[in-house]
């Protein structure tokens, strides 16, 4: 059926403009929603968004999340289609362990579900997958989790994945300076004697990569930017002609070290970090330095996560609260506008990882106001900074190849 939403905004061509917008959905209950609209001024009809890095847990450990469990997040979210990093057990190195992964997203997947392969073997960092094999079936190639330590190694996937036209996507960190490290090696970390992590163990890499990036010419892309060093090094290298996009995280943007607490929702890799370093992902974000904004949705079970800054493990969940955070502390504040907002949420990333659109969407209430509660989550994990924080911004539905996968009850 189709739904009409009246003299709504509409994203068409990198701008909005007020129009009706027929909306096709497959269920019935959708024009009761539309009837639920006190005031279509603030209807957003957004292309839907796109995730370059989440983890769904499955196959291996399902027991923090499933593809099903993701994906019906992610569709709560308004995202369509998402990049499902490779830290699973079986690592997806090779197309057999790869297809247990997508025989899981072809049963269960809500949206979209793009599996990325491992750059390593069993991302242990000494031996290359064949990337030849790999490719046809897989996003792009990444060792999430872990940094791979070998210049050679590294040198040799790039080499690999440029002659295939496949990204290398790199989770940077020297595990040499990283000292039992675990939070932001800060003010906040000196106060409360906890073990910090070094801003250089994740720019030296990437320093590295940037090399190796234009020595291949390798089509590079930098996993979750924390830091203001990072920043500059992918400015200047952008400048200089390489290849290379980045992504950071909601996190990264609105918090520094100093609002840090005592529990494992703040805990992640990379850390939150300074002020300085926050204010330095701001202005990438502003100068087109930074091409996108991933989660990393980092699902943990209760357990996993009840440990404090010390002993829990790291990760939080994002795919249900990126929007409303990103629109109530970027654009309300007048930092970004809505447009290059979508434009980091759903143009750049499809762009850059060759994700087609489709005519997917998703409707949001820009004033609906509310706090955030993890209890609501679809996902299996509950652990977010974003807790309790007020946020503006309600999905509706999204609308995923025709059929509607979320609708707000």
């Amino acid at each position: 059926m189709k739904l009409c939403l009246k003299n709504v905004n509409v994203y068409k061509n990198g701008a909005f403009i007020k129009e009706d917008y027929f909306l096709n959905t497959d269920t019935v209950s959708a024009g009761a929603l539309a009837g639920r609209i006190s005031d279509f001024n603030n209807i957003f009809v957004l292309p839907a968004f796109c995730d370059v890095h989440v983890h769904f847990r499955e196959p291996g450990f399902f027991y923090k999340e499933t593809i099903k469990s993701g994906s019906a997040a992610a569709a709560r979210g308004g995202y369509t289609d998402v990049c499902a990093m490779p830290n699973l057990k079986p690592v997806p190195d090779c197309p057999e362990n790869l297809e247990a992964e997508t025989d899981i997203i072809k049963q269960s997947a809500v949206v979209k579900v793009h599996p990325y392969a491992a750059i390593t073997k069993n991302e242990a960092g000494d031996e290359t997958v064949d990337f030849e094999a790999l490719a046809p079936y897989c996003a792009a190639f990444s060792d999430d989790g872990r940094g791979v330590q070998s210049v050679g190694v590294m040198r040799k996937a790039m080499t690999e994945a440029a002659g295939l036209g496949k990204i290398i996507a790199a989770h940077c960190e020297d595990n040499s300076l990283l000292s039992g490290g675990y939070i932001h090696d800060g003010e906040y970390a000196r106060l409360h004697g906890h073990k910090g992590i070094c801003s250089e163990s994740e720019w030296k890499p990437i320093e590295r990569d940037l090399r190796l990036a234009r020595e291949t010419g390798c089509k590079y892309h930098v996993c979750h930017v924390s830091a203001a060093e990072s920043v500059e090094l992918i400015r200047r290298a952008k400048a200089g002609g390489t290849d290379v996009t980045c992504e950071t995280a909601p996190h990264y943007l609105v918090f520094s070290d100093k609002d840090l607490k005592e529990d494992g929702r703040f805990k992640m890799n990379p850390p939150i970090r300074s002020e300085r370093d926050r204010l330095a992902l701001i202005e990438g974000i502003r100068d087109g330095t930074i091409d996108m904004i991933a989660t990393d949705h980092a699902p943990h079970s209760a357990e996993e996560k009840s440990g404090g800054l010390a002993k829990s493990l790291m990760g939080v969940v994002g795919l249900e609260t990126a929007f409303p955070v990103m629109y109530t502390f970027l654009v309300k504040k007048g930092i970004i506008t809505l447009e290059r907002l979508v434009e980091l949420m759903s143009v750049n990333p499809r762009k850059r990882f060759g994700i087609k659109a489709a005519g997917d969407v998703c409707v949001y209430d820009l004033g609906a106001e509310y706090a955030i509660n993890p209890d609501e989550f679809l996902s299996k994990g509950r652990s977010t900074p974003f807790e309790g924080m007020r946020v503006s911004g309600r999905n509706l539905i999204t609308v995923c190849g025709g059929k509607t996968v979320w609708e707000a009850r």
